[in-house]
């Protein structure tokens, strides 16, 4: 792995089909198994946990991309793989692997954006659902199909329940059909739909606009998002006071606010 700027692709090692790419704070995190529609192999994913935890912990990388190869952006858990280890062992390990991605995912202090131009179905789409921002091409699909091969996208379901309504999520779930991006948009599933040839252009337009803000205002204020979801209204309303409060008293707050009267552009320091 690097986190040189003028880097090219890096493979994370032989065998798990995922790619990084840094440059200028933009960490691009690139599925790359074509041929198997980017399926997450049991090592891919244990490839992914690493580097997300690592990049969690490297204030150098401000944004993170979840990009894909291929006709497909993921086809969710590697069917192949799990057939091939038929024991209630393997399939704990692979499906408590997939959620602690997803769980460090939503505790890193980075956003994370994902960049969907193909199909995003079973654990794709929950991998989608639990990037904080999404914007998909026009050929983009999504669907949570499991129910179609006896298997019920249970995981799957903890993120997409919290993007979309309960009539929504339930409709995907239990029909398993395919929603187009369009409808995906209107859903909440994701931010922004564009044709293939603009996808990359509005990426690019909205790494900008978060690398043009406080990494640590946005990362208090990720953390906060997630927390408070959790909580009751009462309860909910105490924290995020209390993260303002702690907010107000960064060096950037301070330096936004007197920008603000000042009427000038803030220069931020990340503290």
């Amino acid at each position: 792995m690097t986190t040189n700027p003028d880097a090219a692709d890096q493979d994370t090692s032989q065998d798990t089909g995922l790619l990084r790419q840094d440059d200028a704070g933009v960490c691009t995190l690139t599925l790359n198994r074509p041929n198997a529609r980017n399926a997450l192999s049991l090592e891919t994913m244990e490839a992914l946990q690493q580097i997300l935890s690592a990049i969690a912990k490297d204030p150098s990388v401000r944004v993170v991309v979840m990009a894909a190869n291929g006709p497909a952006f993921c086809a969710g858990h590697d069917m192949r793989q799990l057939r091939a280890n038929p024991t209630f062992e393997y399939y704990k390990t692979t499906f408590a692997t997939s959620s602690s991605i997803m769980k460090t995912m939503l505790t890193m202090p980075q956003p994370i954006i994902a960049r969907v131009h193909g199909m995003a179905t079973a654990a794709g789409c929950q991998l989608v659902a639990t990037c904080d921002l999404a914007i998909a091409s026009t050929t983009a699909k999504f669907a949570t199909p499991g129910v179609h091969i006896g298997l019920f996208c249970s995981t799957p379901m903890v993120a997409l329940s919290r993007n979309v309504g309960r009539k929504a999520a339930m409709e995907m779930l239990m029909l398993g059909e395919p929603v187009d991006a369009a409808r995906a948009l209107e859903l909440g599933l994701v931010n922004k739909v564009v044709t293939p040839d603009n996808l990359d252009a509005a990426l690019r337009a909205m790494t900008d606009t978060l690398l043009d803000k406080s990494a640590v205002t946005l990362a208090m204020g990720k953390v906060a998002f997630y927390e408070q979801l959790e909580k009751g209204v009462v309860d909910a309303y105490a924290h995020t006071g209390e993260v303002m409060a702690r907010n107000m008293m960064t060096a950037d707050a301070a330096e936004g606010i007197q920008a603000f009267i000042d009427k000038r552009t803030p220069v931020w320091t990340g503290k």
